[in-house]
C-alpha cells in the first residue's frame, strides 16, 4: 500500500458552521470558530493555540461519525483533524542476530496510517492489496484516528488484535509521544483516551496485517457472518467475500452511509452491557449472551508489605461476566423499530432498534430525549443501565 499524494490546503477558520453539516446524526447547532487541519503542522498549532484560552471549549472532530451534538450554538473552537497519508513502516529486525543469519520469515506488514484518513477508504485498499486483519471493519465510517479510542469492533474482529501503538499529541506537554497499543488499555469500545487516562491528540495509527498469500481472511469468528458466508466458524475465506458479507450485512440493518433514511444516525447508540453472570442468569432464558473473559486486576504492593489476611489479591478469582445484546433488551423492553416520541424527528432505525435516526430536521435535544425514554425503558424493565456509545456534545443523558 503506497502513500497517497498529499496536496493538503492551508488551515481556515471559516465563518460559523453547523456541528450538524459535519456529523452523520446531522444535528448540532453552529459553531464559533471552525478549524480544518490538514498536516501535523497545523493540527499541532491550531491545537496550541484551541488550549492556550481556558475559557473556550474545544471539540476534536474527525469523520463526525461519533459525535451527536445540542442543537445549540457551540461557542467554542472545533478542530478537525483531515490529515491524509498511509505508508509502510520498515520491518524490526532482532538486536542481536548473529552475522550472516538469514532474517526470519514474516507474514506480517505495519501500516502507519495518518488521523484524518477514512476508515472504510484504509479496509478496503488493505483487502484490494490482500492484508487481512481488517476486513470484517468492513463499512465503519469515520476516521482513522477515532479507531484507537473507540476501540472499534465488529463481526468477531476489534481493532485491538491490530493496533500496534499510536501517535499522540500530547495535551501536557504538546510534544509527540509513540504510545504502545498495551498502554491505551483497550476494552469493548473503550480506551485509556476515552476514559481520559490520556489526553491529546491522536496524529496517527500503526496497524500489523497479515500478508495473504492465498488471499483469505483471518478466521471467520462471528456466527451471524459465518452464516452470511455459508461457512463454519473459525474458517478462512476469500477477503473480497468477508468485505462484501459484512457490507450486505451492515446495510440490511441500515449501518453503512448511504441515501437509506435509517443511515443518518451515529450507528450503534448503546453499547452492549456487560453484566455479571449471576445477574444474566436471572434475566429470560432467552435473552442473547456471550461470556466475557474477566481481567484480573493486581494489586502492587510494596516489597516489605504484609499481604492483607485472609486474602491474595492478585490470585483472586475474578467475577465471571457476560456480555448482554443491547438491541434484545431495547426490544424486549417494548422499543419497537421506527418508534418515535410523539412531535419529535428523531426515531429509533426500522431496521434495527440500536440505532437512533434522523427523519430530518430533528435536533440534538430530540435524539437525547428519545435515547433517555429508551434507557429508562430497558431499565425499568430489567434493571440494566445502557450506556450510549458516542460523543455527547452538551447533551445530558
Amino acid at each position: 500500500m503506497s502513500p497517497e499524494p498529499m496536496s493538503p490546503e492551508p488551515m481556515t477558520q471559516s465563518a460559523p458552521r453547523t456541528l450538524a453539516d459535519a456529523t452523520t446524526m446531522r444535528v448540532g447547532g453552529e459553531v464559533a470558530t471552525w478549524v480544518e487541519a490538514a498536516t501535523r503542522d497545523e493540527v499541532e498549532r491550531a491545537y496550541a493555540a484551541a488550549l492556550d484560552d481556558d475559557f473556550t471549549p474545544l471539540l476534536l472532530l474527525g469523520g463526525g461519525s461519533n459525535t451527536v451534538a445540542s442543537s445549540e450554538p457551540f461557542d467554542g473552537t472545533v478542530l478537525r483533524v483531515a490529515t491524509r497519508g498511509i505508508r509502510t513502516l520498515p520491518a524490526p529486525q532482532p538486536p542481536h542476530r548473529p552475522a550472516g543469519e538469514e532474517p526470519p520469515a514474516d507474514d506480517s506488514v505495519v501500516l502507519r496510517v495518518e488521523a484524518g484518513e477514512s476508515w472504510e477508504a484504509l479496509v478496503a485498499q488493505a483487502v484490494a492489496d490482500g492484508l487481512a486483519g481488517l476486513e470484517a471493519l468492513s463499512g465503519i465510517p469515520g476516521s482513522v484516528g477515532a479507531a484507537p479510542i473507540q476501540n472499534i469492533g465488529a463481526y468477531g474482529q476489534e481493532l485491538a488484535s491490530t493496533l500496534v501503538g499510536i501517535e499522540l499529541l500530547e495535551r501536557d506537554t504538546l510534544e509527540v509521544r509513540h504510545v504502545p497499543a498495551a498502554e491505551l488499555r483497550l476494552g469493548y469500545r473503550d480506551s485509556a483516551i476515552k476514559r481520559g487516562g490520556l489526553t491529546g491528540v491522536v496524529l496517527s495509527v500503526d496497524l500489523r496485517l497479515r500478508r495473504s498469500a492465498d488471499g483469505r481472511s483471518q478466521p471467520v469468528a462471528y456466527q451471524q457472518l459465518a452464516s452470511a458466508l455459508g461457512v463454519e466458524l473459525g474458517t478462512r475465506v476469500p477477503l473480497a467475500d468477508v468485505r462484501a458479507s459484512v457490507l450486505a450485512l451492515r446495510r440490511s440493518k441500515g449501518m453503512v452511509l448511504s441515501e437509506d433514511p435509517d443511515s443518518v444516525s451515529a450507528g450503534s447508540f448503546f453499547t452492549n452491557p456487560i453484566v455479571s453472570a449471576r445477574f444474566a442468569n436471572e434475566l429470560p432464558q432467552d435473552a442473547p449472551r456471550w461470556s466475557v473473559a474477566p481481567q484480573l486486576s493486581a494489586t502492587v504492593l510494596p516489597l516489605d508489605a504484609d499481604t492483607p489476611a485472609g486474602s491474595v489479591p492478585s490470585l483472586e478469582r475474578p467475577v465471571p461476566q457476560v456480555k448482554l445484546s443491547a438491541a434484545w433488551l431495547i426490544e424486549q423492553a417494548g422499543v419497537t423499530r421506527g418508534f418515535a416520541l410523539p412531535g419529535s424527528r428523531a426515531a429509533v432505525s426500522s431496521k434495527h432498534t440500536l440505532a437512533l435516526t434522523n427523519r430530518g430536521g430533528a435536533t440534538g435535544e430530540q435524539v437525547a430525549e428519545l435515547a433517555r425514554f429508551v434507557q429508562a425503558r430497558v431499565e425499568n424493565q430489567f434493571g440494566v443501565h445502557l450506556v450510549p456509545e458516542p460523543v455527547l456534545v452538551g447533551l445530558p443523558l
